[in-house]
């Protein structure tokens, strides 16, 4: 069955449909309350005329789909879907900034606690984004003092002979030396941390309080002291949480500034009626497809001032794409999130979001008022982040290839710089990357994966060694020219093993750095 007739056969039921080119390749993810009617439009002669869908439609060569029972499931099955395959023609979410979680290691023998700011599936529980970024470092340090459980690099999956000072200063429970604690008094104690960054503030309390009674009943009277103490903490931490909710919603606020082909994002967040972080977001090249506006799906409201240029944007689309990625897989969503725009699934995402927050979601696109005075101010700050991206920096960069020539005390001016990263896929399967700088741009048709061979285990080190030797040996045996700077995404021990694969094909005066 070919594809057209592939389409004429799809149910008239809600779902995600998947394009398909050649390859078996997901080019394209959309969703739809209506699989057939929404599919069949990119055959309508209309939409083949737009340049864009008919790029799609000259790849696709297969069409799939998955049911679900209403929009709702067909939001977050799509957000998921295009995280997951990333396909080209869909708008990806691209951002300069990450923020910081706290992980807590749940998959451990002894959970830890950390913070980081990548998300890793590897059965650690993630609480956040925090911002801005150092209350994760509270937090985390809360966490500590309060329930014990600490951020060592100690192996607990053996014994030790002694503890260290942690233990000693009581910040931590001392699960690396047997009989400091037990496995049910450490879990316990992972319990109560779960509460206290899930916000289950009153339960925590109400459990702390029980155990404080017991332990006074049994005249265990410094533990009840040290429950006494900890109730007091998360008392307090709390009445913090309800003054800030009288005072103000958490609001987000969404502006943009769109030109020649290039688009730059900013989201204030908004905590307490004070702007505490700014997010900036940009994509130099958007997809090649926008979706073809139906009456049924796609809608932008443009405000008086949009320019033609801008009105040429499909921006309700966009918006519709971004705040799903931004906000379906976050813990916490605010009470209040502008945009610019409206679009059509704005109501149906907002009840999605609602029900995985707990709350009412206010997702709305005012056109006057103070809302959209915020509205406009963040316009203007994506204006000015688009101006230094975007035209600032590009008469700047021999000054950029000067200053990091002097930084790194090159020979001559960088003109290419090839960087390596190694990677785990699900903590087993080593993989590595190289990326090109060449002559002020990113050169992505040099890059390149490689599969580790020669490396048992999850060994950084030696997996780095491996991949800068096979790629140098090559231009070697090919007579290439090396790059004016090779730069190592790790630390000191990534730096030397990088440095001994060099040393061993010759290249013992080849410029190298590495960034932590």
């Amino acid at each position: 069955m070919d594809l057209y007739e592939k389409i004429r056969t799809l149910p008239t039921q809600p779902g995600v449909y998947l394009y398909k080119n050649a390859e078996g390749q997901v080019i394209y993810v959309g969703k739809a309350r209506n699989l057939r009617s929404r599919v069949r439009s990119y055959l309508l002669e209309a939409n083949q005329a737009n340049a864009k869908t008919g790029t799609l439609m000259r790849e696709a060569v297969d069409v799939e789909y998955i049911l679900v029972a209403n929009e709702m499931e067909a939001l977050a099955l799509e957000n998921n879907l295009i995280k997951q395959k990333k396909p080209r023609f869909n708008i990806l979410l691209r951002d300069d900034k990450t923020y910081p979680y706290v992980k807590l290691t749940l998959a451990d023998r002894y959970p830890k606690v950390f913070v980081t700011r990548r998300l890793r599936k590897d059965g650690s529980a993630y609480y956040g984004p925090y911002f801005p970024g150092n209350l994760a470092y509270r937090v985390a340090e809360v966490i500590h003092r309060s329930f014990l459980i600490p951020s060592c690099k100690v192996d607990l999956s053996r014994y030790h002979p002694r503890a260290c000072l942690q233990y000693y200063i009581h910040r931590c429970l001392g699960p690396c030396v047997e009989g400091l604690t037990t496995p049910e008094a450490y879990a316990l104690a992972v319990k109560d941390a779960q509460m206290f960054l899930e916000g289950r503030h009153a339960e925590l309390e109400k459990s702390l309080e029980e155990r404080m009674l017991a332990a006074a009943e049994a005249e265990q009277f410094e533990l009840a002291a040290r429950y006494r103490d900890l109730i007091s903490t998360v008392h307090q931490i709390e009445e913090k949480q309800r003054i800030a909710k009288a005072e103000s919603d958490d609001v987000d606020v969404f502006g943009y500034h769109y030109e020649a082909d290039a688009l730059a994002v900013n989201l204030f967040h908004i905590r307490n009626g004070k702007i505490v972080d700014r997010r900036e977001m940009f994509w130099e090249e958007l997809p090649e497809f926008m979706n073809p506006i139906e009456d049924d799906e796609e809608t932008a409201v443009a405000s008086p001032e949009t320019s033609l240029i801008e009105q040429a944007f499909n921006a309700g689309q966009f918006f519709s794409a971004l705040l799903k990625q931004v906000y379906i897989d976050q813990q916490y969503v605010p009470k209040t999130i502008l945009t610019p725009v409206d679009f059509a699934d704005r109501e149906a995402l907002g009840k999605l979001l609602a029900e995985k927050a707990g709350h009412r979601i206010e997702l709305a696109a005012p056109q006057r008022g103070d809302k959209r005075s915020l509205i406009d101010l963040a316009g203007q700050n994506a204006k000015q982040s688009y101006i230094q991206r975007f035209r600032v920096l590009e008469p700047s960069r021999k000054a950029i290839q000067e200053a990091l020539a002097d930084v790194l005390m090159l020979p001559e001016l960088p003109k290419r710089i090839e960087c390596f990263d190694i990677s785990h896929i699900q903590g087993a399967e080593t993989v590595a990357s190289m990326v090109v700088w060449e002559d002020g741009e990113m050169k992505k048709s040099a890059y390149r994966k490689f599969q580790v061979k020669t490396v048992v285990g999850v060994d950084d080190f030696a997996s780095m060694r491996e991949i800068v030797l096979r790629r140098y040996k090559r231009v070697k045996e090919e007579n290439g020219t090396m790059p004016s700077l090779v730069l190592i995404d790790g630390g000191l021990g990534q730096l030397h093993a990088a440095a001994d694969a060099l040393e061993e094909l010759g290249f013992t005066s080849q410029p190298l750095a590495s960034i932590a």
